[in-house]
């Protein structure tokens, strides 16, 4: 009997205990904060947008012949990630028109997948270059 009355008490004790809630703060990336309120192009930018381009070793206009290469060759995923490519480079270069144009061929060539940069490109593009501006400058410095 002993027992099962400590046991008792010890389950009583556990129960009366306060839980510690941890408090955590997370912090907003550098695009979130410039995208502000606006999540649709946040998630456009996150899925497309390269944070260094100057990194990729392929030029945009030869990332467009590759995809262009691939997709006459009938190698349809080859060409979706050349003109992904393509689209993550013209969006450091501010080109809306190319933008639109690699990223709508990326839709053809997967019907199945959403790009949400072509339901707002010129304010997706705007918002990258705000983020290309600040944090590329800042490296520079370094």
């Amino acid at each position: 009997m002993k027992f099962f009355e400590k046991l008792k008490g010890i389950l009583k004790k556990k129960k009366t205990e306060k839980k510690v809630e941890a408090k955590v703060e997370i912090k907003k990336t550098e695009l979130e904060e410039i995208c502000g309120e606006e999540k649709e192009v946040y998630e456009a930018l996150q899925n497309t947008m390269y944070l260094d381009p100057r990194k990729i070793p392929t030029k945009m206009e030869e990332a467009a012949q590759k995809a262009k290469e691939s997709e006459k060759a009938g190698d349809l995923l080859k060409a979706r990630f050349w003109y992904e490519t393509a689209g993550g480079l013209a969006i450091y270069q501010g080109d809306v028109k190319k933008v639109i144009q690699f990223f709508s061929q990326c839709q053809k060539l997967s019907p199945n997948m959403t790009y949400e940069i072509l339901k707002n490109p010129e304010k997706t593009v705007q918002k990258a270059k705000e983020y290309y501006q600040k944090h590329l400058k800042e490296e520079e410095k370094k």
